[in-house]
């Protein structure tokens, strides 16, 4: 006889109702009675397609795209994220008067008692330090350019300049989190989730949203770079980014292992793919389909990817346009091409980091390097699109997640100095997809340390850059947590309408 009693283990459905919460529960049935008279009433109607979509695997189907909700301007978008913050003041926003302020204190006036980092709350003074670079006009809109950026110079009447941007978060984790999901704290969607969410995929031999990691020349103070940055949060896990390798092969063992071909790699994704669907009609766990769909784009990918990523039959007069480093593997140039190949072939939304632009000191020895790595590259991008018949229904953005201050974090000197992190104003550009061409937009106070003039706040770029791609950012929501979540969040934001040509 045994003291214990017979062990009887429980079916995975019924363990799974069993911890089930009685919030899950009502909202699981809160729409049962209804649903049960409309079956009553039409069920061929309610079921059939459904039925028909689980039976075959249609995950697209179940998953669909929710579209937009007017006819959308651009169709995709590729981002240039300029990891560390790029100085607005020594590169876009020439402030001629600051010349006769070298080495002076910043204003109280000015600063109005506004909080700054601990890298130089510390410090005895806050020495004003002026470009040392020299600035010039371009185009028709008169915009002021740095000699760092010869390339961009050429194009500033295909750009659309915001130089009023300003942000919440002054330190970078929450910065670049803020810039790229709408929020300080890490877990929420990405934009590039968004996007892919909304508007679905062009190519189901590839990623809705890929990303793309530049590795810069000068490698002085690098910035954590990570997943949490194309998350897809709360939205279902197919629309998260899928990060591609820039040098080697793009994605890690996607390749059917030594010994197996394809029938037999096939017949392995037919069986996971019967299990898989197996469980989600008995749990209904979203992220079942995600796994499923990941199987099925990795094979279909096999073919994809290695004629995506060999660019050795781009022409010469291509590479004239990105530079003699677009040839190299990993350089922001190669990425730069990667990307435009990666939208011609229907990817929704690329995002390309490029690191070490915190410039804290040693601005004339790190600049100048970072802006060689990105300028023609940008120049490139932009033409290629254009002479592909591909800007107009394109959104190219370039920009980082703060500016840098008009005082020099630590030492001084007219031929160097450092710039501490700055959010209340800094520069970024669009082009392409509905951004208005030849716009200089917004305006700082004589120490680009004040917006004066227009200023553009995260979720207004945010709510005008859907707009762009077709979405209302009031109705862009996605139900979780009793919420009705929006990329803007539930601070008011604003379209910017003077940026929509």
């Amino acid at each position: 006889m045994s003291f214990f009693p017979e062990f009887k283990p429980q079916p995975v459905f019924e363990d799974y109702v069993r911890y089930e919460t009685r919030r899950q529960f009502f909202k699981r049935g809160a729409s049962l009675l209804g649903t049960a008279a409309l079956a009553a009433l039409a069920p061929n109607l309610l079921f059939a397609d459904d039925k028909k979509a689980a039976a075959a695997g249609d995950a697209q189907k179940m998953l669909r795209a929710i579209g937009p909700h007017f006819p959308p301007k651009a169709k995709r978008v590729i981002y240039l994220h300029m990891v560390g913050g790029p100085s607005q003041l020594d590169l876009y926003d020439y402030k001629p008067k600051l010349g006769d302020f070298f080495d002076k204190d910043l204003p109280d006036s000015i600063r109005m008692g506004q909080r700054i980092t601990t890298m130089t709350s510390g410090q005895k003074r806050l020495p004003i330090a002026p470009s040392k670079y020299k600035f010039a006009q371009y185009g028709k809109s008169g915009m002021w350019v740095s000699e760092l950026l010869p390339w961009t110079a050429k194009m500033v009447d295909d750009l659309c300049f915001i130089r009023s941007m300003n942000t919440d978060a002054i330190n970078h984790e929450p910065a670049i989190t803020f810039m790229q999901t709408g929020n300080q704290i890490t877990g929420r969607p990405c934009i590039g989730s968004w996007i892919s969410y909304g508007l679905g995929s062009l190519n189901e031999n590839l990623p809705t949203f890929v990303v793309l990691i530049a590795k810069s020349t000068n490698t002085e103070q690098l910035q954590a770079i990570g997943a949490r940055l194309w998350s897809s949060g709360f939205l279902p896990g197919e629309h998260s980014g899928v990060s591609f390798r820039t040098a080697g092969d793009p994605i890690l063992f996607i390749n059917n292992p030594a010994g197996v071909d394809d029938k037999v790699r096939r017949k392995t994704l037919d069986g996971l793919k019967a299990l898989n669907e197996m469980n989600f009609r008995s749990l209904g766990d979203p992220e079942t389909h995600t796994r499923l769909q990941q199987y099925e784009l990795a094979f279909r990918m096999q073919a994809s990817v290695p004629e995506l990523a060999d660019v050795s039959h781009e022409s010469d007069a291509t590479y004239a346009l990105y530079g003699d480093d677009a040839k190299k593997p990993g350089t922001f140039a190669n990425t730069a091409l990667l990307a435009r190949r990666l939208v011609e072939r229907g990817v929704r939304f690329v995002q390309i980091y490029h690191n070490n632009w915190d410039t804290h000191s040693n601005v004339s020895g790190r600049l100048p390097s970072q802006c060689k790595d990105v300028d023609q590259a940008c120049y490139g991008l932009i033409q290629d699109l254009k002479k592909r018949g591909m800007l107009d229904d394109t959104l190219v953005v370039w920009g980082g997640e703060f500016g840098r201050t008009i005082y020099s974090q630590g030492e001084l000197t007219k031929e160097n100095y450092g710039r501490d992190h700055h959010p209340r104003c800094y520069t970024m550009w669009m082009a392409g997809g509905g951004a208005k061409p030849g716009l200089v937009h917004g305006e700082t106070d004589d120490f680009s340390y004040n917006i004066v003039k227009d200023p553009v706040h995260v979720h207004d770029f945010h709510a005008t850059a859907l707009k762009l791609l077709g979405f209302d950012h009031l109705r862009f929501t996605y139900r979780y947590q009793g919420l009705d979540q929006r990329l803007t969040g539930v601070v008011p934001a604003n379209v910017i309408d003077q940026l929509i040509a």
